[in-house]
């Protein structure tokens, strides 16, 4: 139950710096996939249950299974201020990058797994992570 109630808290706190910030529609939905795709605060992660559990439960394993994903296990203001760092170049050649070190699970899908029943293999670590801004918003994990 108190669990629960974190969670809550968490949404809406990052929902009131939606409202603060008050950012494009677009934005706000890459901010959405984001956070949905990489952001556990209330895990510290670990292993291949958590995997498999977690890209099923946040969608990642229809129509077919996400090859890689990695989730961050640190508050959402903790990661929103890796934006306020210096940029630097990400993957494709833009420069709306950040990078900072934090408490990740790195999930990769085992040989032979086939949708919806993926199965992953899970490394947990704390690390540096490079996540792409848009306006002081995450919307990419780079890395």
């Amino acid at each position: 139950m108190a669990m629960q109630g974190i969670r809550t808290l968490l949404l809406l706190l990052a929902l009131l710096g939606l409202w603060l910030v008050q950012p494009s529609s677009g934005q706000v939905r890459r901010y959405q996939q984001f956070l949905r795709q990489h952001v556990d605060p209330t895990s510290e992660g670990g292993d291949a249950s958590y995997c498999n559990q977690m890209m099923h439960r946040r969608r990642m394993t229809v129509p077919r299974c996400k090859p890689v994903n990695s989730f961050i296990h640190e508050d959402i203001w903790n990661i929103n201020s890796i934006c306020h760092t210096v940029g630097i170049k990400c993957k494709n050649g833009q420069m709306n990058c950040h990078e900072g070190i934090m408490k990740v699970t790195d999930c990769r899908v085992t040989g032979g797994s086939v949708s919806p029943n993926c199965r992953y293999r899970a490394t947990a670590r704390t690390r540096h992570v490079a996540i792409a801004c848009d306006d002081s918003l995450p919307v990419h994990f780079d890395g």
